[in-house]
């Protein structure tokens, strides 16, 4: 399984009591003591990302910085509903540090780019938060290895490293809902809130799109190995056919490939997509954003990689599927896929090229893996052809199909995993714009457990307004028998 490895930004220093202005009409509220958490909150973020950058990857504490944006991020969704409800004023427009690192550069290194306004830090910290989640479920598979092809490995071993890449899938549906979010609501609400200038590709609503389909192929792929978890363990010391009973539907196998192949497909379209757009090529150039306002090369072609991968293991599953299913006419069938994926895994072997050396890698490290898990695949395609074309060599005499044949046969593909849903953390303070009526009201309702009234934008036009509808609420006091009764 081979996961894409993000290198993480890193961020300037900045303290929100530079420019944030306590304008509540009560001065004894607690601004500035809030103000002071989130300098202090987005402080500690960025230590842990500058101690990322020089930690080796197999060491790094990816669950502490995931931690690190779960406090933070609440102080900065307080910051800005306390802007957005007056309650907090800027002195002036805050303009945010962040390194890119998605962009491709001309001497392959990461600028630093100045933005401004409160989305672009926001939207920034989801990012982030969306790679670490992706990369902390990259450092959980690659501890476990191979263990499926391990003969003497025992049922409750297995059972608990298949909990461990079920807790990796979560991870990635986590993180694609992350990349969603940013993509269909946070950088929308970045451009309407009027900001202008040119952002990096790295905060563009198509790459973060691909970067959400990416995630969600990444835990497709790994839900798949958590199915064939049990029938891989039984072929390893006699692979091939016939299959055990504990195998899972071929046809079921294929689908979902041909899913994960779709996925990577559309995600390499849609990261593409800056580079094709000739205006932002020139603003990235102008403004020294990016070289060509390209994401970086690498991700293009782990992309492209894993949609030949994932393509070629569905034909290879169509074609054990025709074989199997006892009908002497699929015989042509099976040795046509077959064939086809034995091509398409010969091809990508040799063509598998070593990524961008960096810091955080050892040479070779991703090639390696890609190689090692292409040829296992290649070795069984070879056991299952090798069988089926004798049979039908020997018995069924049908003839191959064409590949253009082939590919009228080829299904829908199918989707076993969703996208978890971003949903933002409620504001340390201030008040949200969400159907909650704010952080304090929020904590006094669940305190209480009594109704608190909804805030709405009609709400906050008139102080009166709300003072008397709670009144209306609270029920008249009956002091004595016979009270309001008049004779």
């Amino acid at each position: 399984m081979n996961i894409y490895l993000y290198h993480l930004p890193t961020t300037g220093t900045i303290s929100f009591g530079d420019f944030c202005i306590d304008t509540s009409l009560e001065k004894t509220r607690t601004s500035a003591p809030n103000i002071a958490e989130a300098t202090q909150t987005r402080a500690n973020l960025r230590a842990v990302l500058k101690e990322n950058k020089r930690t080796q990857d197999s060491e790094k504490d990816y669950l502490r910085l995931i931690k690190v944006l779960d406090d933070y991020l609440p102080q900065l969704y307080g910051i800005m509903s306390s802007v957005a409800s007056c309650t907090l004023s800027l002195r002036f427009e805050p303009v945010f540090s962040w390194r890119t690192t998605l962009s491709s550069q001309l001497l392959n290194t990461c600028p630093r780019v100045p933005l401004p306004s409160l989305h672009a830090d926001l939207s920034f910290s989801l990012l982030t938060y969306g790679m670490a989640l992706s990369n902390f479920a990259r450092l959980t598979v690659n501890a476990l290895g191979y263990y499926e092809h391990e003969p003497a490995i025992s049922a409750i071993e297995r059972h608990a490293k298949d909990e461990k890449l079920n807790f990796a899938v979560s991870l990635l549906c986590r993180a694609s809902g992350v990349f969603a979010h940013l993509s269909e609501s946070a950088l929308i609400d970045w451009n309407d809130a009027g900001a202008s200038g040119p952002r990096p590709p790295d905060l563009t609503t198509e790459v973060c799109a691909a970067l959400s389909k990416m995630a969600l192929a990444d835990a497709q792929a790994l839900a798949i190995r958590k199915l064939l978890s049990l029938s891989a363990n039984e072929s390893t010391i006699s692979p091939g056919p016939p299959l055990p009973k504990s195998h899972p539907s071929t046809a079921l196998l294929a689908k979902l490939h041909l899913e994960c192949a779709s996925l990577y497909i559309s995600a390499r379209s849609l990261a593409l997509t800056p580079g094709k757009v000739r205006s932002t090529r020139n603003a990235a150039s102008e403004s020294g954003i990016g070289a060509s306002g390209e994401v970086t090369g690498e991700l293009i072609r782990h992309l492209t990689d894993e949609a030949a991968f994932h393509s070629a293991l569905a034909h290879k599953w169509l074609g054990v599927d025709a074989g199997e299913s006892g009908v002497a006419t699929k015989g042509g069938e099976a040795v046509g896929f077959l064939a086809w994926s034995k091509r398409e895994l010969e091809d990508l072997c040799g063509g598998i090229k070593g990524t961008l050396l960096r810091k955080d890698r050892m040479p070779g490290e991703d090639r390696r893996g890609k190689k090692e898990r292409v040829t296992l695949e290649l070795e069984s395609v070879q056991v299952f052809l090798l069988h089926y074309k004798k049979m039908n060599d020997s018995l069924t005499f049908q003839p191959v199909p064409k590949q253009s044949d082939l590919q009228t046969r080829i299904p829908a593909g199918r989707l076993a995993v969703s996208p978890k849903p971003y949903e933002p953390p409620v504001s340390a303070f201030g008040f949200t714009t969400s159907s909650k009526a704010g952080s304090l009201t929020y904590a006094v309702k669940n305190s209480l457990n009594v109704d608190v009234p909804r805030q709405t934008a009609s709400d906050t036009d008139s102080d009166s307004d709300s003072d008397n509808e709670v009144v209306q609420q609270l029920p008249t006091r009956r002091e004595y028998t016979g009270a309001g009764s008049y004779f």
